[in-house]
């Protein structure tokens, strides 16, 4: 059953440094971490305003504007993990008997279709599940539009990032999968809104954006207390009786004051009814399973990262799948005119069939030629290697001067290209850097490197700037001439 409720389609790279994201109205928070030996290292951190809004506006802008940012606070890591706004999230409940994985997943088809108000089809749904007495279980299906995930993937490229993960910063705070959230109610004070999580047995029960929750005044936050409090007890009495009776501690996150004010307003409300208050001010030594950083500062963003860094999966992942090549064949040709695709495709088997035939019989005769003559090919290289006993110690070719004679017949005269240094390692390997104007400038002197008869590998390694540029290449000699010893 576990299965079916926590399949994960993305293919996890294990990253040794990765840039965690949390966005959270228009503030985007960020933080790199690194792991070496066990232990996390904390590169840079960042907290940002974006002038645009990453679903309204045009993506190439959006990621242009947070690309300049991370430019200039040095953010070089292009891996990032992503906490998308819990907002965002569509949720449903279900209660699933004790089925076979085929059926269970049938059936939350079925109660998807039911408890969501747009298509599934039209979302990306993650689930979690809590277990309830007798062999029942609670089950919270998650989905993000599918719009919402793309436009967000345009823009993460513009900035030439590349996501490895889309989940949710409270569930990172708060892993329902620990033994400490089991019978946990969680909050996080954002931006905007408080975020809300119930974890019970392994799963999440209950997940819910308080929107409203914090308003600006004249340019100052104000946290409407009563109003979480009452949205956190409603959300209590909504459970199960079997899992709202197992919640008994609250944590909250968030900035220390606004926290602390709420944790205080909580602590009123719910220790009478049995429930302990903390507000969460720092992270546990032992919280990832590795040494953290002196200077590690509690965050969705550095959990989100830190977790990613640990190889722990997150409770709910909305990155969309990448289909595979066949994939992408077959939803492409999955019409009628499959049949018809499927004969061609068998003929041109057959062809390619008669085709490596025909070769395999040439090979047999060529090997039987090679037979005959081995011998004489054999003695007319021993004489060969005699003759070279004989011929000058030095190269006539010239190779180093050969090699600047051609670089130079590369660069345009106009001086829109220069070049800094030229180093030549091993007679072979060329490595050259220098100026440019502008980048048509560099792919045309590029292209008449490329189209020399001695030039082969040529690799761009860096370019820097724009007007001008800085580069560096290198590339291969294949001397062609000349007589060695």
């Amino acid at each position: 059953m576990n299965n079916v409720l926590k399949v994960n389609f993305s293919r996890r790279k294990r990253l040794t440094s990765v840039l965690g994201l949390v966005l959270d109205g228009s503030r985007l928070e960020g933080v790199v971490l690194r792991r070496t030996n066990g232990a996390l290292q904390r590169q840079q951190i960042f907290s940002i305003t974006l002038a645009l809004d990453p679903l309204t506006g045009a993506p190439e802008l959006v990621g242009q504007e947070i690309r300049n940012h991370l430019d200039a606070v040095g953010v070089r890591e292009r891996h990032c993990v992503v906490g998308v706004p819990l907002k965002w999230v569509l949720t449903a409940h279900t209660e699933l008997p004790k089925l076979a994985d085929e059926d269970a997943a049938s059936l939350l088809q079925l109660e998807a279709e039911r408890g969501f108000p747009s298509d599934p089809a039209s979302l990306r749904l993650s689930y979690s599940s809590c277990p309830l007495p007798g062999g029942k279980q609670l089950v919270t299906m998650a989905g993000i539009s599918n719009t919402q995930l793309a436009t967000l993937e345009q823009v993460l490229a513009a900035a030439k990032l590349k996501p490895v993960s889309f989940a949710l910063g409270l569930a990172a705070l708060q892993p329902p999968g620990e033994e400490s959230s089991n019978g946990m109610l969680a909050l996080a004070v954002g931006e905007s809104q408080v975020s809300l999580q119930i974890t019970c047995g392994g799963g999440v029960a209950a997940l819910r954006a308080l929107e409203g929750a914090i308003e600006n005044e004249a340019g100052r936050r104000e946290l409407n207390t009563d109003f979480v409090a009452r949205e956190a007890r409603i959300t209590l009495g909504q459970l199960p009786a079997g899992l709202r009776e197992t919640v008994k501690r609250v944590r909250i996150f968030g900035p220390r004051e606004l926290a602390q004010q709420l944790a205080d307003e909580m602590e009123l409300r719910f220790e009478p009814m049995g429930l302990s208050v903390e507000a969460v001010a720092a992270y546990a030594p032992n919280e990832f399973g590795m040494t953290l950083p002196p200077e590690a500062s509690l965050s969705a963003a550095f959990s989100l990262a830190a977790r990613r860094l640990a190889g722990q999966l997150p409770a709910f992942e909305f990155l969309p799948p990448k289909p595979t090549a066949w994939q992408q064949i077959n939803k492409k040709y999955a019409s009628g005119k499959l049949r018809g695709v499927g004969a061609i495709a068998a003929g041109v088997l057959v062809i390619v069939g008669g085709l490596f035939a025909i070769q395999q019989f040439q090979l047999m005769r060529l090997s039987a030629q090679w037979s005959a003559m081995s011998a004489k090919v054999h003695e007319l290289e021993g004489l060969q290697t005699q003759i070279r006993q004989y011929r000058p110690w030095f190269n006539e070719s010239f190779p180093s001067l050969s090699i600047f004679r051609q670089v130079t017949l590369a660069f345009p005269e106009t001086g829109d290209v220069t070049a800094k240094t030229v180093e030549i390692r091993d007679g072979t390997l060329v490595s050259c850097s220098g100026n440019a104007k502008n980048n048509p400038a560099l792919l045309g002197m590029l292209a008449n490197l490329r189209k020399a008869e001695n030039v082969t590998d040529l690799k761009v390694d860096s370019i820097r700037g724009k007007t001008p540029m800085q580069f560096t290449f290198d590339f291969h000699w294949n001397n062609g001439g000349g007589h060695e010893n």
